[in-house]
């Protein structure tokens, strides 16, 4: 029956062409700060050509470190907060569904059955009564036809709004994977402080016995026999300091890879590994690759189209009826003679006073969009400043190892001479201690460098957005 009404409805078509237009204004993304042609801290910067086979999305996999890997897809997997940002965009796209479906008529079905008595001493009956069966079964169809644009305003705006939050679940797992290269990083610089150490109170274990065979023939001062032991305690003491670094990086993976600290360990090891060859790119490139970017852009453009949403409320909506179906006390009900249906209402709706409650919308609507233009540029101004910091701290940190490795083999020279001075009698302990400490704390710094320069390269690798294009080329 609602499909025989509509037949009988040519200018339907004219309806649906009318709904063709929107209040929103003419979307542009908002202007950025002019990009330089190139990043200012990668001057001078040597940089390597990335590796071929390093997939796009697994960037970690440069590092060749097994373990890593392993960690890495366990969070990807596992991780809450990949979890929830999984579950905020399937709301978006929901809610962006929920918006484009708004546009469709709405179509019901009913069925209703009854059965009647009529008094013979109601108003009119003519001392007539009885009692019938009424059967109905029809449907309806409602449809608000989008004239102004109002419902295809807020559809894109969901629809962005579900880009945004795309771009956020990239986010957040770029976010995890480099919290975690970060994380174990560390776990490993701790490792390798920790056998420094070692091997270090062994040395010292050595010296405080030669001290006191010293000192029994007569040879060594008390003195001499004190300062080597403190020593060997302090080294001892840094070791458990140490210990209890590593155990807060070991906890902190595993709640990163959504894993009880209990249940999760990770194997001492001292694995050499290089930071990545990174191609810095362009600014210019930078704006098309970043998800945090991209999510902020979007929202520029969700809230452009809500202005035409704020908009359209000053225009009447015009809301088309539409029902039908078959009516009978009984016999055949399905009978084209029980057949009915109805053409309307079509009906417009203007409101004419509302104390300024559009106004007020439009405003709000076109301030929201201020604002997302606002932390837009806020975010690309962020995004360039992050590059920066973090070239300057590969190259700085850089030429620090080299300079620091350098005087960890000075400091190692000159403590092995002192305690060859001391084995012959020309020093006292002093000596060998201040020698001995000024090479354990060059040493230190030097694997110190070593994993600040791999955490900076992480965060590189995140400040550009992830992994990399074909080799010798940009990110892309």
């Amino acid at each position: 029956m609602i499909v025989r009404a509509l037949r009988r409805m040519p200018a339907l078509a004219s309806f649906t062409a009318l709904a063709a237009c929107s209040m929103a204004p003419d979307y542009r993304p908002p202007a950025t700060p002019d990009a330089a042609a190139a990043f200012k801290e990668a001057d001078g910067w040597a940089q390597a050509t990335p590796l071929d086979d390093v997939p796009r999305g697994a960037w970690w996999k440069g590092f060749g470190d097994p373990l890593l890997d392993d960690i890495e897809a366990r969070g990807d997997a596992a991780s809450p907060t990949v979890a929830a940002a999984v579950a905020r965009y399937d709301q978006a796209v929901a809610i962006a569904q929920r918006a484009g479906a708004e546009r469709l008529p709405v179509v019901s079905a009913s069925g209703q059955a009854a059965r009647q008595r009529l008094s013979r001493g109601r108003p009119l009956a003519g001392g007539n009564g009885g009692t019938f069966n009424d059967m109905i079964l029809g449907g309806s169809l409602d449809w608000e036809i989008d004239l102004w644009g109002r419902l295809r305003d807020a559809a894109r705006a969901g629809r962005a709004e579900a880009q945004a939050s795309s771009a956020d679940l990239a986010s957040a797992r770029l976010s995890l994977h480099a919290t975690i290269a970060d994380t174990y990083f560390r776990l490993r610089g701790l490792d390798a402080q920790a056998a420094l150490l070692r091997q270090t109170s062994e040395a010292y274990a050595r010296a405080a016995d030669l001290t006191n065979t010293r000192h029994e023939g007569g040879i060594a001062s008390g003195l001499d026999t004190s300062r080597a032991q403190a020593q060997l305690s302090d080294a001892r003491s840094q070791l458990s300091t140490i210990a209890l670094d590593r155990a807060v990086a070991e906890h902190q993976l595993a709640v990163l890879v959504g894993e009880a600290p209990s249940a999760f360990a990770v194997p001492p090891s001292t694995p050499r590994i290089d930071p990545l060859p990174i191609p810095a790119g362009t600014p210019a490139q930078l704006l098309q690759r970043r998800p945090d970017i991209a999510a902020a852009e979007r929202r520029v453009a969700a809230a452009n189209a809500r202005i035409g949403v704020a908009r359209a409320a000053w225009f009447p909506s015009l809301t088309l009826g539409l029902s039908g179906g078959y009516e009978a006390a009984g016999g055949n009900i399905l009978s084209a003679s029980n057949s009915f249906w109805a053409l309307g209402p079509l009906s417009a709706v203007a409101i004419i006073f509302d104390g300024g409650r559009r106004k007020a919308d439009v405003r709000r609507a076109r301030a929201e969009f201020d604002e997302a233009s606002a932390d837009y540029r806020q975010t690309v101004l962020a995004s360039f400043r992050e590059v920066e910091d973090n070239i300057a701290a590969a190259r700085h940190l850089a030429a620090a190892e080299r300079e620091q490795a350098d005087a960890a083999s000075a400091a190692g020279r000159t403590r092995e001479l002192a305690l060859t001075r001391y084995h012959d009698g020309a020093s006292d302990f002093l000596e060998v201690v201040v020698a001995q400490t000024a090479a354990l704390d060059a040493e230190r710094l030097t694997l110190i460098l070593r994993t600040r320069r791999l955490q900076a390269n992480v965060a590189l690798v995140r400040a550009l957005g992830g992994g990399f294009g074909p080799a010798g080329g940009a990110p892309d």
